[in-house]
């Protein structure tokens, strides 16, 4: 669950989503982890059990580099990873390359962004332990891309686990219930990576218990 930087999901509205989605993955037995802007890792990572990733890290070493990111500090906070090259936070080849191996050198996971099945292949080949891929246009929209581009989804599992069967494959944009993930599933992703669709629901704990029935569990 990516809390992006809503004013409705930072500090103590971060915190209120983050609780009933970890009471939801308790009760069903689903993994859920959130993504919270930098400055509330921390709370979330010492406040609740779920597992938390930070949603950008910058590709430098510690030191001089005022303004950044580092992925030392994401992991003193408590992340156990970092989402990469998000749609909204778009970067480089080389610096993918550099923040996923940045991310291995701190035990951290990395979670790429990709924007089709080719940009996926390409990802693949650099070993991040996840690849998410979300098609712009459908992000935030009201159509899932697992209805919207099944082969956006197909095509990049595919890809992927051509180029690396250890990477593992999540689809988002448009993602928003139950339905939409057990079809996610069905075309062979591993999982989701959604946003809006939950994190500002006027029930965040109904949307999440929708969303773990499509993964299969009651």
């Amino acid at each position: 669950m990516n809390l992006k930087a809503y004013h409705q999901t930072r500090g103590e509205g971060a915190l209120r989503v983050a609780r009933a989605i970890e009471a939801v993955s308790t009760e069903t037995g689903v993994a859920f982890a959130v993504a919270p802007n930098a400055f509330d890792l921390r709370l979330l990572a010492t406040s609740t059990g779920l597992p938390v990733l930070a949603q950008h890290v910058d590709a430098v070493p510690e030191g001089s580099h005022t303004g950044h990111l580092t992925p030392e500090a994401a992991r003193e906070a408590g992340a156990v990873g970092s989402l990469v090259n998000h749609s909204e936070r778009r970067l480089q080849v080389a610096d993918i390359e550099h923040a996923i191996s940045r991310l291995r050198e701190c035990a951290l996971a990395s979670v790429v962004c990709t924007n089709n099945a080719r940009v996926s292949r390409a990802v693949a080949a650099l070993g991040p332990d996840f690849v998410a891929v979300e098609p712009p246009e459908l992000i935030g929209g009201v159509v899932s891309v697992s209805t919207a581009r099944p082969e956006v989804v197909s095509d990049s599992v595919r890809l992927v686990r051509a180029v690396d069967p250890k990477v593992r494959v999540l689809c988002g944009a448009g993602v928003k219930t139950g339905a939409d993930v057990r079809r996610s599933i069905e075309l062979g992703a591993d999982g989701v990576l959604l946003a809006s669709g939950v994190t500002l629901a006027r029930d965040v704990s109904a949307v999440a218990r929708d969303l773990a029935l499509g993964a299969g569990r009651q």
